[in-house]
C-alpha cells in the first residue's frame, strides 16, 4: 500500500517497479522503487524514485535522482537550509524544534546511464544540510538539488563515531542495496 505522503512526492514521470518489507534499525518498514514511465536508465543503481516508510506512516527517507539535474547550478548554501527547513516543516516537523545543522556542503550520487548503447556513470550532485536531532542523537539529512527540491531525505540515522559510519541500513543506496537483492 503506498503511502499518500509519498504519493505527493513521486514525480509524474514516474510508476512503481516495485515494493518490500525491509528492516531499519530493527524496525519494520517498506521499501518502494519507481522507476521512469518512459523506463529511462530504470536500472539498479539509475534513474529512480526510492521511498523507506515505517509501518506507523513515518516516511524513513527517499531518494529522487534523476539525469535531468545533472551539471546544474546549486543554490546557495542559505538558500538550501531554507528549502531543507520548509521540507521538514511539512514533511517532518518533529525534526525541526532540537535539530542542530551540522553543515551545508554539497553532496554526489552517481547514476548509470546508458548513452550511445553504452553504460556510464554521471554525477548528481545536490546540496546536502545534514543535522542532528538533539532529542534523540539521530541523524537526518535534505539534499536539495538544483531544481531547489529535495533530492534526497533521511532520517533517525545511527552514526558509530569510531570506526567512521554509519550503523543504519541503505535502503536508499543503490551500491548498498544491489549487494542484497
Amino acid at each position: 500500500m503506498e503511502n499518500s505522503v509519498i504519493s505527493q512526492l513521486v514525480p509524474t514521470t514516474h510508476k512503481v517497479a516495485w515494493s518490500r518489507e525491509v528492516s531499519v534499525d530493527g524496525e519494520a518498514a517498506i521499501l518502494s522503487r519507481y522507476v521512469r514511465r518512459d523506463d529511462r536508465n530504470s536500472n539498479i543503481e539509475g534513474e529512480h524514485f526510492s521511498s523507506v516508510v515505517a509501518t506507523d506512516g513515518t516516511i524513513k527517507g527517499f531518494a529522487n535522482l534523476s539525469l535531468d539535474l545533472v551539471d546544474a547550478p546549486l543554490p546557495s548554501p542559505e538558500r538550501s537550509k531554507e528549502i531543507a527547513h520548509n521540507f521538514l516543516k511539512e514533511y517532518a516537523p518533529e525534526l525541526l524544534p532540537r535539530m542542530k545543522i551540522s553543515w551545508v556542503k554539497p553532496h554526489d550520487e552517481p547514476i548509470m546511464i546508458e548513452r550511445n548503447g553504452r553504460n556510464e556513470t554521471v554525477i548528481l550532485t545536490g546540496m546536502k544540510v545534514k543535522a542532528r536531532n538533539l532529542a534523540d542523537g539521530l541523524w537526518f539529512w535534505v539534499i536539495v538539488g538544483a531544481d531547489e527540491q529535495p533530492l534526497i531525505f533521511e532520517r533517525d540515522i545511527t552514526w558509530i563515531s569510531f570506526p567512521g559510519h554509519r550503523k543504519t541500513e541503505k535502503w536508499l543506496h543503490d551500491s548498498w542495496l544491489k549487494e542484497r537483492l
